[in-house]
């Protein structure tokens, strides 16, 4: 069973003990939205102010957001949505991975549970001389950080464009190159386009694997089965300014936090489910 798939089962399961809110709404960033994620992420809203994200210039999923009838998704059932995550495709998938992320954080506020805040940017990947740490995704300014204490960097990304050797770094296009990593800090996107699976394949070395990102606010049950050491989200704290922020393409950072979430620190699906 896939990540995606192994996801959408538990809402399934959730859904039958304690029926979801409706959608709200899905909230887009304007066309001309500029910053580092300001305009990269769509968030769906649920009745109740449960929020989740999810990255979309995957494609043209942009475009396709942009000509999806946002208004016919109001009062929408959630779960519904959320199954299009693991069966669907380009802009109905993101906008099902959104979905599963606002129900998984819905899920969270009925039980109680709220994940530490982050201690730090990477991951807690605490890199020193020694370690070869592996980065999927250009992190841009965490690159020179983790250069800085003397580890050894290797990227693994998919532009082309990006490929190529640099001071203390390189980026490739082969994911095997993860293969002597003893640590990984991974973007969140990898749970879109369907390359989890081979990333995870090519880190059995790695004794640390953090996955970060506005978008890692899923249930992360099937992602600590696979070895997922670390997930690191968006905690939005204030739904309306929040909101208001993201459709004015402006920093929503000052209406949200950083969270980070361990296994060790997470109760499980099984025990969250039987407190609500």
């Amino acid at each position: 069973m896939s990540v995606a798939a192994g996801i959408v089962a538990l809402l399934e399961r959730l859904a039958e003990a304690a029926p979801p809110p409706r959608v709200r709404g899905l909230h887009l960033p304007p066309a001309d939205a500029s910053g580092e994620k300001e305009g990269e992420f769509c968030a769906l809203e649920l009745e109740g102010g449960a929020m989740g994200l999810s990255y979309m210039l995957l494609g043209d999923t942009q475009q396709r957001l942009g000509e999806l009838d946002s208004a016919g998704l109001k009062g929408a059932d959630a779960l519904q949505i959320a199954r299009g995550y693991a069966t669907e495709q380009g802009v109905r998938r993101t906008v099902g991975f959104a979905a599963a992320n606002a129900l998984c954080r819905w899920f969270f506020d009925r039980a109680g549970f709220e994940p530490d805040a982050s201690r730090d940017s990477i991951g807690e990947l605490a890199p020193a001389p020694g370690d070869r740490i592996g980065m999927v995704g250009h992190f841009g300014r965490l690159i020179e950080r983790i250069v800085a204490t003397g580890a050894d960097l290797t990227v693994v990304e998919l532009r082309a464009d990006l490929v190529g050797d640099f001071p203390g770094y390189r980026v490739t296009l082969d994911a095997g190159a993860l293969a002597g990593c003893n640590k990984v800090l991974s973007t969140s996107t990898v749970l879109l386009n369907d390359s989890l699976e081979p990333i995870l394949a090519n880190c059995g070395a790695a004794r640390w694997f953090a996955m970060v990102g506005p978008g890692a606010g899923c249930l992360p049950d099937p992602l600590f089965a696979r070895g997922v050491t670390l997930l690191g989200g968006t905690w939005v704290t204030d739904p309306q300014a929040f909101r208001a922020a993201l459709l004015a393409g402006e920093s929503w950072s000052p209406h949200a936090r950083k969270f980070a979430l361990a296994p060790a620190d997470y109760p499980g699906f099984e025990a969250l489910l039987q407190r609500i």
